[in-house]
């Protein structure tokens, strides 16, 4: 039988929100028919005012959203309608804006913003936004009104944008604190693997306030045990959960499966949680698969996850070589002063070339010569069996925090990253593109195992996510997983958002030594 616990904070305090009464423990339903257990779970909510759990933002942030929709389309496209002579803007547009809230809410755009979801990407806007436009040529045609043809074209071409940012502002504001308190209910081991990256990562909106695991195993992640289901199938899985959620102001419940939760037990345990008012989410091993690239499906009453392969060839593929040509010719451009005022730099800052070539591994393990402005002293490969040792990384890669072969001007560099500029000409080159893994030394790729070597799967990067994650500060299994990462998920407006990302790592200087 499941049980809730409470802190001693708890119990100090008797009182939650909106002044309803902390519950001291979750009362055990009386064993009796095996279907009581919805109902008495709804017997639970109704103990409590359900706004404690499922909070009022969560609640209302769908309806919230689709007014603000609303007023995003209507008010511009009212004086956009009246300048192309349209004599009832008024009229056609609050019907505009009504097909728009129309279709959004027809294509989900607000269903999962009780579970904070991730906000459509910018292509599904455009693509609503061409509907609309069929929509109101629709209804023109139907109403055999004599609205002029352009408002289906000036409507969506004035209202849509701002509409879009208005979705899209409270969001940015939010990212900034934590949005959803969330309980992590689940077999031990999927609640400790949730905390963990939940807490060593930042940028998601999720902020884990305890958890509810099953069965009496202690939890290692250092997350706050707020009650524990039993291993057996029991009637008061759903009340364990509603009372700490309620006792830790959760909104959020993060179920992770396992095999004490079963089938049956999920549903039961589910049917409990959305009549008591709580909303929630089930943890996918698929971590390492990014959300766009799963399509949910269903056949024969199964729910199927389908993943798409990740991009190798085709047209986003040419994209992201024609955007890494160009941006590596312009940047040569731009910063040909630059580069000529570093390599004199070097040349006077001690002996020996401005430039240092290098064998590096490329794409499909093809060897290549990467060019990198002189950071060391002239003989430092002679001299790195001695400094063996001293070495700060726990895999392949040599990194020391304070190399002695470093030169002062180096130092600089490197905390700048300014010594990777060079890279850009084997960017023009194709031996690399402006994003991805860091390219390893041919001795490292001797001592990688399979799942290191897809890393080598695509072109290696001038950045990438370990440059923007913490760089040398990373362990090796770090670097990895963020590389594979990467390998699996790359996209062109992934690229954009690292190169964007990368000025601030680098302005940062964490990890660069």
């Amino acid at each position: 039988m499941g049980h809730v616990e409470l802190s001693d904070s708890d119990r100090s305090d008797s009182t939650g929100p909106w002044g309803a009464p902390r519950p001291r423990t979750a009362v055990p339903p009386p064993r009796g028919r095996a279907l009581d257990g919805p109902r008495r779970a709804r017997d639970v909510a109704r103990a409590r005012p359900a706004p404690a759990v499922a909070g009022r933002p969560a609640r209302y942030r769908a309806p919230a959203l689709a007014g603000a929709e609303f007023l995003g389309l209507g008010l511009p496209a009212w004086p956009a309608l009246r300048a192309v002579g349209e004599p009832r803007a008024a009229v056609v547009a609050v019907v505009a804006a009504l097909a728009w809230v129309c279709v959004r809410a027809a294509r989900g755009r607000y269903a999962d913003e009780r579970t904070g979801g991730n906000p459509p990407r910018p292509l599904t806007t455009v693509g609503d936004a061409l509907l609309l436009v069929g929509v109101l040529a629709v209804l023109r045609t139907v109403t055999a009104d004599a609205v002029e043809p352009s408002a289906a074209l000036v409507v969506p071409l004035t209202g849509v944008p701002v509409s879009a940012a208005l979705r899209w502002l409270p969001r940015a504001g939010r990212r900034r604190r934590a949005l959803r308190r969330v309980l992590v209910v689940g077999e031990p081991l999927g609640v400790e693997r949730a905390v963990r990256v939940l807490g060593s990562r930042a940028g998601h909106p999720y902020e884990v306030v305890a958890a509810v695991p099953v069965g009496a195993t202690p939890l290692d992640c250092g997350v706050r045990v707020a009650g524990r289901l039993a291993p057996a199938p029991a009637g008061d899985d759903a009340s364990t959960v509603l009372g700490a959620a309620f006792a830790h102001d959760a909104d959020l419940a993060l179920v992770a499966p396992g095999p004490h939760l079963s089938e049956e037990r999920l549903c039961r345990l589910f049917w409990g949680l959305h009549d008591g008012g709580l909303p929630l989410s089930v943890l996918s091993e698929l971590s390492g698969v990014a959300a766009a690239r799963v399509r949910p499906a269903a056949a024969a009453g199964l729910t199927l996850l389908h993943i798409a392969p990740p991009l190798r060839r085709g047209p986003q593929m040419l994209l992201k070589t024609v955007l890494d040509r160009a941006g590596a010719a312009l940047g040569l451009l731009v910063l040909a002063p630059v580069l000529l005022l570093i390599g004199a730099a070097v040349r006077l800052g001690s002996d020996g070339p401005a430039l240092h070539r290098q064998i590096r591994q490329g794409l499909h393990n093809r060897p290549f010569t990467m060019w990198k402005f002189r950071t060391m002293v002239v003989d430092a490969e002679g001299h790195k069996h001695l400094l063996a040792a001293a070495n700060d990384s726990d895999g392949p890669m040599f990194k020391m925090r304070r190399d002695p072969r470093v030169t002062r001007i180096g130092r600089l560099l490197r905390r700048a990253s300014l010594d990777e500029l060079p890279q850009l000409v084997n960017v023009l080159r194709g031996d690399m593109s402006l994003v991805g893994p860091r390219p390893p030394l041919p001795e490292e790729v001797s001592r990688y195992d399979e799942r290191e070597l897809r890393r080598l799967a695509v072109r290696p990067g001038l950045t990438g996510l370990w440059q923007v994650s913490g760089r040398s500060d990373l362990s090796w299994q770090e670097t990895v997983s963020l590389d594979l990462w990467y390998v699996d998920n790359w996209s062109p407006a992934t690229d954009l958002g690292l190169m964007g990302r990368t000025l601030r790592a680098v302005a940062d200087g964490r990890g660069a030594y």
